[in-house]
This record gives C-alpha cells, sequence and structure tokens, in this order.
C-alpha cells in the first residue's frame, strides 16, 4: 500500500530524516516509536505533503505522492491527526466534521457524520458546542473523527494519547482499534510504547532520523533495547 524509500528531510540545514525507509501494508496498524526529536512528526508531515522531501519517494499504490498538494493527499486516501489535535476552536463540533469532508461532493457525508457519530457518541452531545471549549479527551475525538470524514485508506496519527488521562487513552486505543477493524490501515506515532505496540502487528524505530529497528509488535516488546528505552525497564 505505502513504500517510503530513503527518504531524505531538511529543516533549513538540520537534516532531520537520513535515509528512512519502511512500508505500511493494507490493513495494517504500524506504530512509528522514538524519542523527541527522532523524527517521527516529520515523516507524518512527509506522507501527509507538509513537508517535501530533498531526495527519496513515498508512494502509494504504486504512485509517487512527492509533489503532490496535501489536499490532492487527502483525496487520495491518506489524512492526518497531527499531534496537538489542531482543530478549529471557533467552530462546532459539527462544522469541524464538515470541514473534514471538504474535499468530497458526493451525497453520503450525512450518513459518515453518523457513523462518526456512532465511534464518538459523546461528539453528538457535543454537536452545536464550540469546539474550542470541548474537553481534552473530547478535541482529540474530533480530531479524528474530523479525519476520518474524508474517508481515508490510511490514516496517520501523531500522539493521540499526549496528555489525556489514563481511562481515556485506553478508550482511544481501542476505538483506533475499532477503525481499524473496519478497514482503515493505521500509521500509528506515539509516545506511549506499551499502549502502541499492544494493539499494532508491526513497528520501527526511530533514532537521530534513522530507522534503528524493525520487527513485529511482539519482538519489539520483547527487544532489551526497547524495553529499557521506550518502556521503562531498566
Amino acid at each position: 500500500m505505502l513504500e517510503v524509500r530513503d527518504l531524505h528531510v531538511y529543516y533549513g540545514e538540520i537534516h532531520a530524516l537520513k535515509g528512512v525507509s519502511f512500508r505500511v501494508t493494507e490493513g495494517e496498524i504500524v506504530t512509528l516509536l522514538g524519542n523527541n526529536g527522532a523524527g517521527k512528526t516529520t515523516t507524518l508531515k512527509t506522507l501527509s505533503g507538509l513537508l517535501a522531501p530533498r531526495d527519496g519517494d513515498v508512494v502509494l499504490d504504486g504512485a509517487t505522492l512527492v509533489g503532490a498538494a496535501a489536499h490532492d493527499i487527502v483525496g487520495r486516501g491518506i489524512t492526518h491527526v497531527p499531534e496537538g489535535r489542531r482543530i478549529f476552536n471557533r467552530l462546532t463540533v459539527q462544522e469541524n466534521l464538515e470541514m473534514g469532508a471538504y474535499t468530497r461532493s458526493d451525497r453520503e457525508v450525512g450518513q459518515d457524520m453518523e457513523r462518526v457519530f456512532g465511534t464518538f457518541p459523546r461528539l453528538r452531545e457535543r454537536r452545536t458546542q464550540v469546539a474550542g471549549t470541548l474537553s481534552g479527551g473530547e478535541q482529540q475525538m474530533l480530531a479524528i473523527g474530523r479525519a476520518l470524514m474524508a474517508r481515508p485508506r490510511l490514516l496517520l496519527l501523531d500522539e493521540p494519547s499526549m496528555g489525556l488521562a489514563p481511562v481515556l487513552v485506553e478508550q482511544i486505543f481501542e476505538t483506533i482499534g475499532t477503525i481499524n477493524a473496519q478497514g482503515v490501515t493505521v500509521l500509528l506515532v506515539e509516545q506511549n510504547a506499551a499502549m502502541a505496540l499492544s494493539i499494532a502487528g508491526r513497528g520501527y524505530v526511530l533514532e537521530t532520523g534513522r530507522i534503528a529497528l524493525e520487527g513485529s509488535a511482539r519482538d519489539l516488546a520483547d527487544n532489551p533495547e526497547v524495553r529499557r528505552a521506550y518502556l521503562g525497564e531498566v
């Protein structure tokens, strides 16, 4: 489905991604692990067209995404839930969801909104509420719901558990599993390595802009380096 080939990305003279390569197969949940500054968010921004690589390629179903505008990438089936949610604070919940469907002209937008409300019942209760007044957990639900309104085939999630209480983290990750079971492939960036590896099938570890480790989620969870660096074990 998605292939990232020898990706090099710069911020000015700073070489942020140094030959990153990985793949995501249709139907998977794949996680990218790494410390702050490792290049995880940069990777997702490059996949969604917000950053342009200096070298390398991003290929979706055999066709390159390099050079495509971000809205065209959405139209090709990739949506991005950014770190920090980045909802439209002054719009209502419903208006935020409608914005998620801005690339669509079909008549099924209303059905998909009802599907989002079914996935996140709390958003239905807050339908007319201004999004900036929602709790952190509700805003994360809204950010994911807005992304789902574009009918993605591949959902990019950047730190969905950030700043949430443990009970809400569990709820968000259960929902990610449900979304995947409904046919949406997921690429997940997450600091909570234990939760990420509990739902992912495979994973990659980024260190200073390079892939340092890769393997099944079980193998990574059992790897002494991963356990020490990301799972808090000595």
